[in-house]
């Protein structure tokens, strides 16, 4: 007896570290291997996808290495032929915009060449479409960043217990303040993506639910449950506030029946309402909209929401200057200097180099160029999601939460709202054309030579 057990201790063992080094010999192996050359791109971008809701330094490292790797794997003519295509040429073409508003800004030069960096990241759009168009593994990615946003959640909850457990103690590279239910960087990004996954799990709880897998379907609610109660208890943003209904709203259109959405509507008021009741975290950022405006209307004081409404109220004036081709590239800080209140405090002699607004930040530096290629690249992403299945579905509310985030903040220029869009519509929209391929591929019909074709022609 001890001996089988031995023996099926020893299989096990063998099995294990043949599985370890048939996985590291296939990574290795690269060199000569194209295949395992494409899976090294893809384990790549799955490490972005963990790290990017944790650490900026280590997304900047591995979208570098990423970019080496895809360049060992690409097809150059055949790249060169997608760039054609809207959906990659207007991430270049606002970028190259960026780049020529340096030539007319009256900024300084360090400052315009700073300002042309958050729409570098733009550039990475065509290289992912590229990758996962020809690539079966973009779900991966997915999962991973899923699995992250869980793990950090987790932390969220323990840090609300205890806030000096936060990881901003380590990673913070200045002065901080420890927040309960922050773990690393702001209660902004937290709710951001927290928000993208609860609502991204939609789609798959309603598939699950449909082909009867409710443990499954359960599995992933639950997980769901979970982001959307930490959000409500823990860290409340009132970005997440304003945009999760505008997400469920887009998911109970496209993929409920009427009466199924109704059903769905009603419960989600009804859990709306219990944790309204239940969450004083909740009904304190709601009271923020009003009181927000009121403090500063009333006392020149830097809040959240009066403040936005000063930064949109000069932006306006600056467009108004300048409205075809703006002011130029990384113009905002100075223009806001020119007209900031000397010798007073508050929001009114505020300096910013940024309105808070992805409209406004484009049109002050772009003018009306800038804004009709910005939303023509929202929209030629949008259009690429038109599609049934999981892609898709995350392509779409990748690019929908973007365009409401971006109202109140310039999220497409940001660090993490940047890369996210990025990284979801670029691996969502190479997943998406993939499909499409798959399916023009299977509907092919070909005839075989002396045989009658679908027209009931015959043979000659």
């Amino acid at each position: 007896m001890t001996e089988a057990v031995g023996q099926g201790t020893g299989t096990s063992t063998s099995t294990s570290t043949s599985t370890n080094t048939s996985w590291l010999s296939v990574i290795w192996s690269a060199r000569r291997d194209p295949a395992a050359r494409i899976l090294n791109v893809d384990l790549l971008a799955v490490l972005i996808a963990i790290l990017l809701p944790w650490s900026t330094t280590g997304v900047t490292i591995a979208v570098v290495l990423w970019v080496i790797a895809f360049g060992c794997t690409v097809d150059l003519r055949a790249f060169m032929q997608s760039l054609a295509r809207p959906i990659c040429l207007l991430p270049i073409a606002l970028f190259a915009l960026a780049l020529l508003g340096t030539l007319w800004s009256d900024a300084p030069w360090a400052m315009r060449l700073h300002a042309v960096s958050p729409a570098a990241k733009l550039l990475a759009l065509p290289l992912l479409f590229c990758h996962f168009e020809r690539s079966p593994r973009g779900l991966w990615v997915f999962i991973a960043f899923l699995a992250s946003c869980v793990a950090l959640m987790v932390v969220s909850w323990i840090v609300a217990f205890e806030p000096n457990l936060s990881l901003k103690l380590y990673l913070s590279r200045g002065p901080y303040k420890v927040e309960s239910g922050i773990a690393v960087r702001n209660y902004i990004d937290q709710g951001q993506e927290f928000t993208l996954c609860a609502v991204a799990l939609a789609y798959p709880v309603v598939t699950l639910l449909r082909t009867h897998k409710i443990w499954l379907a359960a599995l992933l609610a639950a997980i769901a449950l979970g982001l959307v109660f930490n959000m409500m208890f823990v860290v409340v943003s009132r970005t997440a506030l304003v945009t999760m209904p505008v997400m469920l709203a887009v998911f109970a259109l496209l993929h409920l029946r009427r009466r199924t959405a109704a059903a769905a509507l009603c419960v989600t008021a009804l859990l709306a309402a219990v944790i309204w009741n239940v969450s004083p975290s909740l009904r304190a950022t709601a009271d923020k909209f009003v009181t927000d405006y009121q403090r500063t209307e009333s006392g020149n004081t830097m809040t959240g929401v009066g403040s936005r409404l000063v930064y949109w109220e000069k932006s306006l004036r600056f467009i108004a200057d300048a409205p075809l081709i703006g002011h130029g590239t990384g113009s905002i800080r100075g223009l806001f200097q020119r007209v900031a209140v000397v010798g007073q405090d508050g929001v009114t002699a505020e300096v910013v180099g940024d309105p808070h607004n992805q409209t406004l930040n484009v049109a002050v530096q772009w003018g009306v160029v800038g804004v009709v290629v910005l939303y023509a690249m929202w929209l030629s992403h949008l259009l690429l999601f038109r599609g049934e299945g999981l892609a898709n579905w995350i392509g779409l509310l990748v690019v929908v939460q973007n365009v409401f985030t971006s109202l109140f903040n310039s999220h497409l220029f940001d660090f993490f709202e940047g890369w996210l869009y990025v990284l979801g519509v670029g691996v969502a929209g190479g997943m998406a054309l993939l499909q499409r391929v798959s399916h023009t591929n299977l509907g092919a019909v070909r005839v075989s030579p002396g045989q009658p074709d679908s027209r009931g022609g015959g043979s000659t």
